[in-house]
Protein backbone atom coordinates (compact mmCIF):
# COMPACT_ATOMS: atom_id res chain seq x y z
CA UNK A 1 0.00 0.00 0.00
CA UNK A 2 2.26 2.91 -1.21
CA UNK A 3 0.80 6.05 -3.14
CA UNK A 4 3.57 6.20 -6.10
CA UNK A 5 2.49 9.83 -7.33
CA UNK A 6 4.62 11.66 -5.25
CA UNK A 7 4.55 15.12 -6.56
CA UNK A 8 5.10 17.95 -3.89
CA UNK A 9 2.67 15.62 -1.88
CA UNK A 10 3.64 15.48 2.03
CA UNK A 11 5.24 11.95 3.00
CA UNK A 12 3.90 10.07 5.92
CA UNK A 13 5.38 7.01 7.53
CA UNK A 14 3.11 5.20 9.74
CA UNK A 15 4.42 2.35 11.75
CA UNK A 16 1.88 0.47 13.00
CA UNK A 17 0.91 -3.22 13.61
CA UNK A 18 -2.63 -3.13 13.19
CA UNK A 19 -3.90 -3.86 10.17
CA UNK A 20 -7.04 -2.09 10.95
CA UNK A 21 -5.83 1.10 12.38
CA UNK A 22 -3.39 0.38 9.31
CA UNK A 23 -5.67 0.74 6.84
CA UNK A 24 -7.84 3.28 8.56
CA UNK A 25 -4.75 6.13 8.61
CA UNK A 26 -3.66 5.02 5.17
CA UNK A 27 -7.43 5.59 3.67
CA UNK A 28 -7.81 8.86 5.31
CA UNK A 29 -4.23 10.37 4.96
CA UNK A 30 -4.40 8.97 0.87
CA UNK A 31 -8.07 11.37 0.87
CA UNK A 32 -5.85 14.06 2.36
CA UNK A 33 -3.62 13.96 -0.03
CA UNK A 34 -0.56 12.56 1.40
CA UNK A 35 1.87 9.64 -0.03
CA UNK A 36 1.75 7.55 2.72
CA UNK A 37 4.17 4.81 3.52
CA UNK A 38 3.42 2.20 6.54
CA UNK A 39 5.19 -1.08 8.18
CA UNK A 40 4.09 -2.78 11.14
CA UNK A 41 7.33 -3.38 12.75
CA UNK A 42 10.05 -1.26 14.00
CA UNK A 43 13.00 -2.29 12.24
CA UNK A 44 11.35 -2.16 8.89
CA UNK A 45 10.38 1.48 9.87
CA UNK A 46 13.52 2.38 10.50
CA UNK A 47 14.50 0.86 6.85
CA UNK A 48 11.68 2.61 5.27
CA UNK A 49 12.52 5.84 7.23
CA UNK A 50 16.24 6.46 5.84
CA UNK A 51 15.45 5.09 2.35
CA UNK A 52 12.51 7.29 1.63
CA UNK A 53 13.04 10.36 3.93
CA UNK A 54 8.81 11.06 4.96
CA UNK A 55 8.26 14.53 6.20
CA UNK A 56 6.71 13.05 9.32
CA UNK A 57 6.38 9.72 10.93
CA UNK A 58 3.60 8.38 13.28
CA UNK A 59 4.68 5.98 15.45
CA UNK A 60 2.91 3.14 17.79
CA UNK A 61 5.24 2.31 21.24
CA UNK A 62 4.14 -1.25 20.77
CA UNK A 63 5.49 -2.94 18.11
CA UNK A 64 6.92 -6.74 17.38
CA UNK A 65 10.68 -6.49 17.48
CA UNK A 66 12.33 -3.35 18.79
CA UNK A 67 9.35 -0.64 20.34
CA UNK A 68 8.46 2.34 19.52
CA UNK A 69 11.32 4.30 21.69
CA UNK A 70 14.24 2.16 20.32
CA UNK A 71 12.82 3.45 16.85
CA UNK A 72 12.65 6.69 18.12
CA UNK A 73 16.00 6.61 19.84
CA UNK A 74 18.04 5.26 16.49
CA UNK A 75 15.77 7.86 14.28
CA UNK A 76 17.31 10.64 15.70
CA UNK A 77 20.64 9.40 16.61
CA UNK A 78 20.91 8.93 13.03
CA UNK A 79 21.44 12.14 10.93
CA UNK A 80 19.75 10.85 7.97
CA UNK A 81 16.59 10.81 10.10
CA UNK A 82 17.47 13.10 13.13
CA UNK A 83 15.55 15.80 11.60
CA UNK A 84 12.25 14.18 10.78
CA UNK A 85 9.47 14.93 13.25
CA UNK A 86 7.88 11.97 14.76
CA UNK A 87 4.05 11.48 16.70
CA UNK A 88 3.99 8.62 18.80
CA UNK A 89 0.57 7.41 18.44
CA UNK A 90 0.27 5.02 21.36
CA UNK A 91 -2.59 3.35 23.41
CA UNK A 92 0.37 3.63 26.48
CA UNK A 93 -1.35 6.43 28.82
CA UNK A 94 1.20 6.38 31.52
CA UNK A 95 2.20 10.14 32.29
CA UNK A 96 5.65 8.31 32.87
CA UNK A 97 5.79 6.59 29.08
CA UNK A 98 5.05 10.11 27.64
CA UNK A 99 7.38 12.59 29.41
CA UNK A 100 9.87 9.19 27.81
CA UNK A 101 9.05 9.84 24.76
CA UNK A 102 8.97 13.39 24.51
CA UNK A 103 12.25 13.24 25.85
CA UNK A 104 13.66 11.26 23.48
CA UNK A 105 12.09 13.80 20.94
CA UNK A 106 8.93 12.96 19.63
CA UNK A 107 6.79 16.55 18.55
CA UNK A 108 3.58 15.28 19.86
CA UNK A 109 2.46 11.73 21.74
CA UNK A 110 -1.32 11.14 21.24
CA UNK A 111 -3.31 8.15 22.73
CA UNK A 112 -5.49 6.26 20.10
CA UNK A 113 -8.44 6.01 22.00
CA UNK A 114 -9.02 10.17 22.76
CA UNK A 115 -7.58 10.96 18.95
CA UNK A 116 -10.39 10.11 16.09
CA UNK A 117 -8.65 9.83 12.41
CA UNK A 118 -9.45 13.78 11.77
CA UNK A 119 -7.91 15.08 14.80
CA UNK A 120 -4.85 12.99 14.02
CA UNK A 121 -4.46 14.28 10.88
CA UNK A 122 -5.41 17.79 11.33
CA UNK A 123 -2.13 17.39 14.65
CA UNK A 124 -0.12 16.09 11.27
CA UNK A 125 -0.94 18.82 9.37
CA UNK A 126 -0.59 21.82 11.84
CA UNK A 127 3.15 20.13 12.76
CA UNK A 128 3.68 20.50 8.59
CA UNK A 129 2.33 23.87 8.04
CA UNK A 130 -0.14 22.49 5.88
Amino acid sequence: MSNKDTTNKPRILIIEDDELLSSMYFTKFSKEGFDVLFCDNGEAGLSIAKKERPNIILLDILLPGINGFEVLKKLKEDGATALIPVILLTNVSEPAEMEKGMKLGAVDYLVKVFHVPTEVVEKVKARLHL
